[in-house]
Formats: structure tokens, sequence, C-alpha cells
């Protein structure tokens, strides 16, 4: 298959692959990397495209992971399930599910591939559970010769450590091994607060929760905190219309009108977010843990999300409030901020610090890159480092002074694809050539 054209989901980066293959399994895929090097070509795997980077884009090969989603296992005993690079988080949700397992901890969005979701670092907010890549422990992949081989934190740790949140770059993940626990119930607490309040209270409301976040309204001080627990039961979900109406016809249909009117007349959208923030009501509700963790997400905007140290987010959020209350931007997204526990994984946003997640959008079709700027100067003012899938401007020299083992997974790199089968822009200006 030739000549398709393939996009991110927010447009913001197109690829025309000279080829396309679909693997049904390991060794087909292994098959089609050999089958790129007899011709001399690239190699990437894409996923949904919900990367805003340009992480997935080739002129080379593209494989499409669409026949890659099989379960393969649960194992409640051993606490692992064995799942394809190519599943939906959210089909792996309702597997899992019905199998009587769940994920410990997950985004706010599950139409992700498990490849595309891991391999950039996706993660949700937590106390104690980090992200996704943190919840791997084992590995298959196709490596630049075209072997299947399998890797974990004791059969070749250091290309576990490195490849976890890898870009696709140390070779073509097929499966993960990920950690299960027993399904759950969560319980929700929704409530709006002033920033002022939430920021007084941060060491309390992360300390007294296992998942908190927030979102603020530019232009204004006001936030919508969340705080989701583990409860024994029992479940009292959202009831169908009050779901529609909050998640689909208020975040999604209304919220896209809001944006709209807001991109033709940018000059209302501080008095916009300032009745959007005061319409929010609190609300609580227990249901199962994937349906409380994600929701549908259908407004399309453009993203930067940086990873600081959990210690300097008061003041990280203190001066991008200036840089809004200048007057020279107009945002009508809220910021979205999560946390998430230090972890392992070498090239993981939150390896080795505890991290704070802030998270800046903008409505697709309005201007970004001068805000983005702005942002990006005060998050790298305090080491932050980009989310590898989300717009962002960093190339090695600054990363690999933010990263502590980034030489390591370099070398990891260098020894499994030293010509770099699996390379493209993307990967040259964070990687290196």
């Amino acid at each position: 298959m030739t000549n398709v054209l393939w996009r991110t989901w927010a447009d913001t980066y197109r690829a025309r692959p000279r080829t396309t293959a679909t693997p049904n399994g390991a060794a087909e895929a292994a098959g089609a990397v050999r089958a790129a090097a007899r011709q001399g070509l690239p190699v990437r795997m894409v996923g949904s495209g919900h990367s805003f980077t340009d992480t997935a884009v080739t002129d080379g090969m593209m494989l499409l992971p669409t026949s890659l989603t099989r379960l393969r296992s649960v194992d409640l005993a051993a606490g692992t399930a064995e799942v394809e690079a190519g599943a939906p988080l959210c089909d792996l949700n309702d597997a899992l599910h019905r199998s009587g397992a769940a994920l410990a901890n997950m985004g706010d969005i599950a139409v992700q591939t498990m490849a595309g979701a891991i391999q950039t670092g996706t993660h949700g907010t937590g106390r104690d559970a980090g992200g996704l890549a943190s919840q791997v422990v084992g590995m298959e992949l196709v490596t630049a010769e075209g072997e299947v081989v399998t890797c974990s934190a004791e059969s070749d740790p250091e290309l576990f450590h490195a490849a976890r949140v890898g870009l696709g770059a140390f070779g073509v993940v097929t499966a993960f091994t990920m950690a299960v626990g027993p399904s759950f119930l969560l319980h929700a607490r929704e409530e709006p607060m002033r920033l002022d309040e939430v920021l007084e209270r941060l060491p309390e409301l992360r300390a007294d929760n296992e998942h908190f976040e927030f979102f603020w309204f530019p232009h204004t001080g006001l936030t919508n905190t969340k705080r989701n627990n583990r409860v024994q039961g029992p479940a009292r979900p959202l009831t169908p219309f009050k779901s529609w109406l909050d998640d689909e016809f208020l975040s999604n249909s209304v919220f896209d009108g809001v944006n709209r009117l807001a991109r033709r007349a940018p000059a209302a959208i501080p008095a916009i977010n300032q009745l959007s923030a005061r319409a929010l009501s609190a609300r609580d509700y227990t249901d199962a843990s994937h349906r409380v963790f994600a929701s549908p997400r259908r407004v399309r905007f453009v993203e930067m999300e940086y990873a600081v140290p959990a210690e300097e987010l008061p003041a990280v959020l203190r001066e991008l409030r200036a840089v809004t209350d200048r007057g020279d931007h107009r945002i009508s997204f809220p910021v979205e901020v999560r946390f998430a526990p230090a972890d392992d994984v070498w090239l993981s946003t939150a390896y080795g610090r505890p991290t704070a997640y802030v998270a800046v959008h903008v409505y697709k079709g309005a201007p970004y890159e001068r805000f983005f700027a702005d942002a990006e100067a005060v998050f790298t003012s305090v080491e932050g480092r980009p989310h590898w899938g989300k717009m962002h401007t960093r190339d090695r020299s600054y990363l690999e002074r933010v990263y502590p083992r980034f030489a390591d997974a370099m070398a990891v790199r260098d020894r499994v694809d030293p010509e770099r089968r699996f390379a493209n822009a993307y990967t040259g200006r964070v990687f290196g050539p």
C-alpha cells in the first residue's frame, strides 16, 4: 500500500510514506523491518495520531498497528497482563474489567494506542501510582536487524529502562506486559476552588488524595478541582442523562461552540472564562476506575505540557498567570495541572523527581506559537521536561541536561540501532542524528 496520507489528530503534522505495512503479529513486523532495510527505508510505527509532535512522521515505511490489538493474557495471580501494541487504551480497559483487572493509573484520554501512549510518556495524576510506562514490566519489540526480542528489569535491563519511553527509536514495540491489579472503584469529587486556595492547600490536597488534579481558567483566579480515591462501594455512577449532559453536551458540544466564538472574538475570552468557571458546580460519583480516569474529549486543540519539579509548581503557575494577565494572549482553554511520583524510567518526564505537570492548550485553528513560546520560557526556567508527544522546541542540547540517564539511553540506542533504521526528523532533534 502506498500514497497514504496520514495526519495527527490536531492536524499539526502530516506524512505521506513511501510504503505502509499492517503486521499481524511480531513475526510480520520483523519481516516488514527487514524489507525496509533491503530498500534502505526508515521505519516508524504510528498510533491514533494523538501526539502533537512529528514523532511518528516518516517518508519511508509506516507500520499501521490495526492488527496488533489482542489482549494476549491476564494473570491476576501474577498481577500481569500482556497486550499488543496497537490496542487502544479504552479497549484494553474494557477487556481488563471483564477479567476483573485494572491498571493502577491512566490519563484522561483513552483512545490512544498502547504503544503510542507509553512510548511518549503518557500519564495521569497520582500520589503513589505513576504514568503508564512505570506500569510496564516487560516488552516485546523488533530490532533494527528484524529480530523479535523481549526485555524486562531482569532480561536486558538497559534496553528495558531506555525503551519504555523510547519514541519508537529503540525498536518497533509489538507488545507490553503490564502490571495490573484487581478491578476497583473510584469515588470522584469535583468542585470549584479559587486558585490561591488550591496553591495554599496544595500539600494537603496532594497528600490526602490518591489522584488530585485541577484546571485553572486563564484570565481568572478560578479552578475546577478533581479528587479520585478508591472506595469499597457501592458503585454510584452518573445517571445516563447527567453523564451525557456534563461530559458530552457541556464539555464537548457547548465547549466547542464557546471556543469557536472565542476564536472569532478573542477580546471576549476573559469574560467567557469567568462565565465558564462560575457555571461549574460540584459533583461526585463512584464508578469503575477506568470510567473515572478517562472522559470523552472531542474538541480539537493544540497542546504543550511540561513536567516541572513539584516544589516549583506554585511559582510556575504564578508566573504563567502573570504571562496571561499582561494581556498579550487570550487563552480560552483551561490549564491542566496533574502530579506524579518519581519513577525509574530513564526517559520518563518523572524520572528521579516528584513531578507536577502543567499543560497549556489552544483551540485548533487559533494561533498558539507566541503563547507557547512564553509558556515554554517559564517551564524551562525551572528545568522542566517537555512531554515527548506535545508541542515544544527543545533539542538534545537541552534534554541531555535535564535527564540524568540521557547519555545511558543514547548508548543503548547506538547499540540496538546504529544505522538509525527507526529515526526521523523528530528523533534527530531530540536524540541527535
